[in-house]
């Protein structure tokens, strides 16, 4: 389905007011082998933290599961009204990839009685959702049930469900692979969506992708980094690497070691940002996050870093890792979002599933309704 001609599709910034937070409660023990125990135990922390801001909407397998879940949640005084269980079957938890893309649509024409000067933001919307396909970052051959998430919840959300497409083929994309400031940028990487071993969309070109998220995510323009981070098995997701914090301005990660891997990529990175600029041609002020030190487990690299943080309503829930720099990021953050508390998440067992907050979240922007005077 394309969109509506009518309406002007735009995803908010994630700093934007949220209506919830997706999840997924955690069971496969394929992600964390030899470190399942703590994984639920970290969530309820999230969920502690995220149910005092905003509702959350959390996915469990099956009733089974919502009564563990339940039961996890009280002993971590994380239980609330605040929690809406939906019993649907999934693979994994990375609902940032697997779930749906929300957008609202935003009405072109000016609603009778309206000013013409009211502004874009408090015209009546309507929420949609874009339905990637999803096929688990062409490592997986169990995400059957995952595919089918974001079409729930789509539909639990009331939002109209799109699909894009290339030449009759469903273009398979994953939420962490783009982040936006919700007023016509966009950052990705090359090495995820353009190199040839990616096995997401051959065909598609740069100006492809561009044309694409023009049409359904309002995109203006695109920043193409160029590669992620050693240990990422998504080929080079964005969101652990470099994220908006404001419509000006971005936090990218950066190793001081001149002999870790990480250091050349992601100088290479900093060099093209400080190239860019935004939708109106502007330059982008850019603030540097550290990243953590090296952190291994049975001899593999793990993608650790800062910047997989995840903007709520009045929160900001940040990865740590017992790392000196840890309090170097969250006082980085913590300046960036004075009006948000700033969580650190410690994230040492959690990060062995290949993801941290941002992975594991998915905003639903909150829609205004009808007229506002």
């Amino acid at each position: 389905m394309k969109p509506a001609s009518s309406s002007h599709y735009r995803m908010p910034a994630e700093w934007e007011p949220h209506a919830s937070t997706w999840l997924a409660w955690p069971h496969y023990r394929g992600d964390w082998p030899g470190k399942f125990e703590p994984i639920p135990w970290v969530y309820a922390e999230i969920i502690r933290h995220l149910g005092r801001y905003e509702r959350i909407d959390l996915i469990v397998r099956n009733s089974a599961a919502e009564k563990q879940a339940r039961k996890v949640l009280a002993k971590a005084n994380a239980l609330s009204k605040n929690i809406a269980f939906h019993r649907w079957p999934t693979n994994r938890v990375w609902t940032r990839d697997s779930g749906c893309t929300f957008t609202v649509a935003e009405e072109n024409h000016v609603a009778a009685g309206d000013s013409p000067a009211l502004p874009r933001r408090r015209r009546p919307q309507t929420l949609a959702a874009v339905k990637w396909r999803f096929n688990a970052w062409a490592k997986y051959s169990n995400h059957q049930h995952d595919e089918k998430i974001g079409s729930r919840m789509a539909k639990i959300a009331g939002a109209r469900e799109l699909r894009p497409m290339y030449r009759k083929s469903r273009v398979v994309l994953e939420g962490g692979s783009i982040d936006v400031n919700g007023r016509g940028t966009l950052l990705t990487t090359e090495e995820c969506l353009l190199s040839q071993t990616q096995q997401r969309n051959p065909a598609m070109s740069r100006e492809d992708y561009e044309k694409l998220f023009s049409d359904y995510l309002g995109i203006k323009n695109v920043i193409w980094l160029n590669s992620g981070i050693t240990g990422d098995d998504t080929h080079g997701h964005v969101d652990d690497i470099t994220r908006f914090v404001s419509p000006d301005t971005v936090v990218t990660a950066v190793e001081s070691d001149p002999n870790d891997p990480n250091y050349e990529p992601l100088r290479e990175n900093i060099r093209r940002l400080r190239a860019a600029t935004d939708q109106d041609g502007k330059s982008l002020a850019i603030i540097e996050l550290p990243m953590p030190g090296p952190v291994v487990f049975e001899g593999r690299r793990l993608p650790a870093s800062y910047a997989n943080f995840y903007i709520a309503n009045g929160i900001v829930l940040v990865p740590v890792f017992n790392d000196p720099n840890d309090r170097v990021a969250l006082d980085i953050l913590a300046d960036l979002f004075p009006d948000r508390e700033i969580a650190g998440i410690y994230s040492g067992d959690l990060i062995w599933g290949f993801g941290a907050m941002h992975c594991m979240t998915q905003q639903q922007p909150k829609t205004v309704v009808g007229k506002t005077n």
